[in-house]
């Protein structure tokens, strides 16, 4: 049989396309807007918009990675070794450096800023898959509307991780599992918490070979997926073991960094701590709030009974990142890829009449892009 034409192969995908669009137009619309009021915050506070997105924090980080390199040795200054960013938005920088070396930065913000787009596109399409297209185009508003979204268009990894996840995600809802391991395996090259998608993906086939048996063909397409998954996540941990000569050298890296498990301990405090301060810093007070928000939606979540896949992501994820002593302030972005969570709000938006879903959504992109500058313009320190 001759395969198809070109054009019929791109139907389905210029379909698809048209079919996301309100998706995409709400994502950009929202965030559009907040970008608009944090570039005219940071012009009125004389601040360089293109270092702040583009150049400063992490952005610098995965520069010099590209630029230069990972470190050889372990070392004992605390959070100086590069060895704790995984190597994916880097590599990314340093091949498409070669077409546009200047002006720095313009590399890695290009990729954050299509891979955003990229990530508003599955998590529309996972939440079309399970809730329809109205509850889709919800999702992907308010994935754009959380209070550090401004993150999605910096120089960050939060948008390359969060669209692999998407995608990872749909493709196990979807049975595509050579698809489902090789995103979570890219997606384990892109950040740490790459490993709780890993397992998400590895589990859920393992337990559906368990529970429902396959022919041999979709079996071993099944094994394959789970085995793929955590492949990228664990090159790199045995990579920086051999570079340092150390079989616990990426965790050895980690502790340099403060990143521990405690089992929520530090958390805990912090958390505590906060709360008795009279007056508490707003933008550490966010993060409390997100993280409090989001084990709320988590318990709406499994009331909620979405898919294994979905809940055994966002639950790894949020124990990695309630359960790490590490530096608080960050966490709030490591969340961002736990669109599912948005699942709840965006289903009962989709039931709720026009005007309660427009408020809502006005409400939240004006948070977010208030949230925005404050974090970047007022915050002293890295998001």
């Amino acid at each position: 049989m001759l395969p198809p034409p070109r054009g019929a192969r791109a139907a389905p995908r210029r379909s698809a396309l048209r079919h996301a669009s309100p998706a995409l137009l709400a994502y950009a619309a929202v965030r559009l807007f907040g970008t608009l009021v944090f570039a005219l915050w940071a012009r009125r506070e004389h601040r360089d918009v293109w270092h702040l997105l583009a150049e400063s924090w992490d952005c610098d980080w995965y520069l010099k990675i590209a630029d230069q390199g990972y470190a050889h040795t372990l070392g004992t200054q605390i959070d100086a070794n590069n060895l704790a960013f995984f190597p994916l938005h880097p590599l990314l920088i340093r091949a498409g450096s070669v077409i546009a070396p200047e002006p720095r930065g313009a590399v890695g913000l290009t990729v954050a800023v299509a891979c955003s787009f990229l990530a508003a596109w599955g998590i529309f399409a996972v939440g079309d898959h399970l809730y329809g297209r109205r509850a889709a185009v919800l999702l992907a508003a308010l994935w754009g509307s959380l209070p550090v979204a401004l993150v999605q268009w910096m120089g960050y990894t939060e948008s390359l991780f969060t669209a692999l996840t998407a995608w990872a995600l749909y493709a196990v809802l979807t049975g595509r599992w050579i698809w489902a391991g090789t995103l979570a395996a890219l997606a384990g090259l892109t950040r740490p918490t790459g490993v709780a998608l890993a397992a998400a993906v590895s589990l859920t086939a393992l337990l559906t070979l368990w529970r429902r048996g396959k022919g041999r063909r979709v079996a071993v397409r099944v094994l394959a997926g789970a085995l793929l998954a955590p492949l990228g996540w664990l090159s790199y941990v045995v990579w920086v073991g051999f570079r340092l000569g150390r079989w616990d050298g990426y965790f050895a890296v980690q502790k340099l960094w403060r990143n521990e498990w405690d089992g929520g301990v530090g958390t805990l405090r912090t958390v505590l701590d906060l709360l008795s301060v009279e007056r508490p810093q707003l933008f550490l007070m966010m993060v409390t709030a997100t993280l409090l928000g989001s084990l709320a939606l988590f318990v709406l979540s499994a009331a909620d009974r979405q898919p294994l896949p979905l809940l055994l992501f966002t639950g790894l994820l949020l124990m990695i990142v309630l359960g790490s002593k590490g530096v608080y302030f960050p966490r709030a972005r490591f969340l961002l890829p736990a669109f599912p969570l948005l699942l709840p709000l965006a289903a009962a938006l989709a039931r709720a009449r026009t005007h309660v879903t427009v408020t809502v959504l006005l409400a939240a992109a004006l948070t977010s892009a208030a949230f925005g500058g404050h974090m970047l313009l007022a915050w002293n320190g890295p998001p």
